[in-house]
Formats: structure tokens, sequence, C-alpha cells
């Protein structure tokens, strides 16, 4: 349950082998566009969520899973009445959603950015923009020296910082100085942990962005290299800035349902790439939903699967 939309992935997976995508399922919630003016998820988006996680519970019944995983990232994380509509959700569901903290949801990231490019990347730094939250994290082996998410989601940035459709050009400009000073920090923070190898970023608000300058569309498969870089990123801005939302989601590669949050995704990978002095980032296709799987695949009992060309691949459902 993410910020925008309700995902549903089943996999074909079992440890030590590659998680392979069996059926996907996509809901346009909106939640962070739910919320009372208290802070709290209002009645109807409590309602929609819980037939989100009822319809995603029928599917992986459907689909004969034999496993259901359920989270949620920022949008719930942070309704001031969490605990009550996570209770109303399991009551009507019998679905206990796990929230994941933003340090959580860095890590898993990181781990899916490691298992996708292996050892062989050195040190990894992994950007992620969702809706609600920027997630950074970095380091040699599986699990980051450092992880932190930061308040800098497309998604609130665009609720919080424009009034305009497309926004003026002093909402941009301002928009663009306020996330820089919000991540001034980050260079002094990284020095401790050295330079990185490779930088890889993730998140559906990346791979548009480079979709948009240029990177293969998705039809050409996940293992095609794609990278998104400053030069292009900043000539796709002068672009997108003067756009609407209704002109955005008619580009490739963008979906109407996040074709309002483009240019304050745009402008969080700006400023990102700009704190961290990286002129381009790879786009890696496995994500935090990846994670999920992957750690939960690693505190399997291993023994059940130590053949498994003979071996029943075992069915996990993903809901994020």
């Amino acid at each position: 349950m993410g910020s925008n939309t309700t995902h549903l992935l089943v996999v074909d997976a079992y440890r030590g082998g590659h998680p392979t995508p069996m059926h996907k399922e996509k809901t346009s919630l909106k939640l962070a566009e739910r919320l009372t003016p208290s802070g709290d998820l209002s009645d109807v988006g409590t309602e929609d969520l819980i037939r989100a996680v009822q319809a995603a519970k029928d599917s992986a019944a459907r689909l004969q899973c034999e496993e259901m995983l359920a989270f949620a990232t920022s949008a719930v994380r942070e309704a001031g009445n969490a605990s009550d509509v996570l209770r109303t959700v399991a009551e009507h569901t019998g679905v206990e959603l796990h929230v994941l903290s933003g340090d959580e949801e860095a890590r898993l990231t990181f781990l899916a950015a490691r298992r996708w490019f292996g050892w062989s990347a050195g040190r990894l730094l992994v950007l992620d923009i969702g809706g609600g939250s920027l997630e950074l994290a970095m380091g040699i082996d599986e699990a980051p020296d450092l992880a932190e998410s930061f308040p800098l989601g497309a998604g609130r940035v665009t609720r919080t910082r424009f009034s305009h459709d497309p926004p003026t050009r002093s909402e941009v400009v301002d928009t663009a100085a306020w996330l820089e000073h919000e991540l001034s920090d980050l260079p002094r923070e990284l020095e401790m942990f050295g330079s990185p190898d490779r930088v890889v970023a993730t998140s559906k608000t990346f791979r548009s962005l480079a979709r948009l300058t240029g990177a293969a569309p998705s039809s050409a498969g996940p293992r095609v290299r794609r990278t998104l870089t400053d030069t292009g990123l900043r000539q796709l801005l002068s672009f997108i800035t003067r756009m609407t939302a209704a002109d955005l989601a008619e580009l490739e590669g963008v979906t109407a349902s996040r074709a309002h949050q483009l240019v304050g995704g745009a402008l969080v990978a700006q400023a990102s790439m700009r704190a961290l002095s990286c002129s381009e980032v790879e786009i890696c296709p496995w994500a935090l939903r990846e994670g999920v799987i992957l750690r939960r695949l690693d505190h399997t009992n291993g023994d059940h699967h130590v053949e498994p060309l003979t071996q029943a691949r075992r069915g996990v459902e993903i809901l994020s």
C-alpha cells in the first residue's frame, strides 16, 4: 500500500532462485490525498483501503498463492489514526498490514539493488523516490552502512509546494531552492562512508524520467541498461514544467495517475543528484517489493530448496 497506488505482485520464488513475476495488479488509491486536515486517513480513504486489500486477498486465493506478505509505506505510516486503520483493515479482511519505517524501506530497497547488480558493483548508493518520501542508502554489503528517509516524495512535494497546474515559474524556482536546502547536509553525512562505486535509482518516478530522456521502453525488458543523466534531466525539466498534468499524461512512460506529480518528482531527483555531485544514475528494475520478497526468502528453510529444478516452486504474493 503506497502513497499513490496499491500494487499486487505474485511471484514464483524459492530461496536462492530468481523471483519470477507471474501476475501484477495495480489500483490507484492516492491515500496520501485522503488525509483530513488533522492528519488522519479519512473514512472514505479507509473504506477504499479495505476494498483494495480484500480484492488483493481474493486474487491471491484465486491464484493459489501459498503465502501473502502485506505492507504499507508512508501514507499509512504517517496517518494520525494509523493504529485504528490497521485494526479496521484486519477486522474486515483478516489481513494484517505491516507498516514499514522509512529506514526499513531504504534497507529493503538497497537489498534488492545489491542482489540485482551483485558484488561486482562495489559500494552502492541507492536512491528511491516514492509518493511520500525519498529513501537513500549506501554500503558495500547487503545491509547498508547508511539508510535514511526524507519527507520529500514526489506527491508530497507536489501537494505542499504547488498551487497551479502547471506550476508557476516562481513555484518551480522556490521549490528547487528549498529542496537544495533540505538536502544540504547529505555530502557531509556520506563523507565518512567513502565514495560510491555505483549510483543507482529505483522507483516509478526515476523510471519515467529516464524513459522521457531517451532510455529504452519497458518492452525492451528489465536487463537493458537504462540511465538518467543530469543534463538530460535539466533539459526535460525545462520542457515539462510548462505542461499541464493532462498533457504530461499523454507522454510515453507517464501514467495518468502519476502525471500530476512528475514535475515534483523531477525536482527531487535533480536536487538529490546535485547534492551527491552525481552526473548519472543507473536505473535498477528491482526495488522495495523485491527487497521484501528476498528478505522473506532468506528466512525460509533452505533444506527444502536444494534442488530447485526438481522441487515445486513456492508462490509468494506481495501486496504493497
